[in-house]
């Protein structure tokens, strides 16, 4: 009885109700998802797609967009494909439940795949080329991209706070189960199961390593 009344007393009196502009902005982002949906040319799209009203997906880059079932995409999300194919083959690729967090960019200009349950926390770029820079006699803005390679990352990995993952050429793969620490920069391949850190990334953790030792 003591503890029933001892947790009674640390609730609050009245709870407060919320914030109608919280409200206001869920209904916009719920309109802007249906909207997506019945309107956007994607590859493909399942279902329970949810988009903030902010996210940054242009119509014209659907089509090589594939989107699969409880995928999220969170406030100022930027999905991006600079250079549209030749051909009608996915260039970003979200499969069941992946979750964007909030100011995530996400620039592909071959193929960027995230697997099953890949989650992102704030602000991580994830890229396969870069900005070309050949000439110093030349603006880099008016060099265009590189060729860049390709990027997979593999089903149920954490992507940590301000991480960077680039691939300059050829395949990268972060191997499933993986965390990428925050702020790390990885431009290179994962084995599966590991823990990521630092600038350049490096791998701190990973079990067939540690059972070598």
């Amino acid at each position: 009885m003591s503890e029933t009344m001892s947790h009674a007393k640390n609730q609050p009196a009245h709870q407060p109700l919320e914030d109608p502009f919280w409200l206001t902005a869920r209904m916009a982002s719920k309109i802007r998802s249906l909207w997506m949906l019945w309107t956007y040319p994607f590859a493909s799209v399942g279902s329970r797609f949810c988009a903030h009203y902010s996210c940054d997906l242009r119509r014209p880059i659907a089509p090589y967009v594939k989107i699969g079932d409880s995928v999220l995409l969170d406030r100022e999300v930027w999905v991006n494909i600079p250079v549209l194919p030749d051909n009608n083959e996915p260039v970003i690729v979200f499969d069941d439940g992946c979750k964007v967090g909030r100011r995530c960019m996400i620039s592909a200009r071959n193929r960027i795949h995230f697997e099953r349950n890949v989650i992102f926390a704030p602000s991580v770029l994830v890229m396969d080329h870069n900005h070309a820079f050949e000439d110093v006699n030349v603006p880099i803005k008016d060099q265009g991209i590189t060729p860049g390679g390709t990027i997979r990352i593999e089903e149920g990995c954490w992507i940590g706070f301000g991480a960077a993952i680039v691939c300059g050429k050829g395949e990268l793969v972060i191997g499933r189960n993986s965390v990428i620490g925050a702020n790390a920069v990885v431009s290179r391949s994962v084995p599966a199961n590991s823990v990521v850190a630092g600038n350049p990334g490096q791998v701190v953790y990973c079990p067939s390593e540690a059972d070598k030792s």
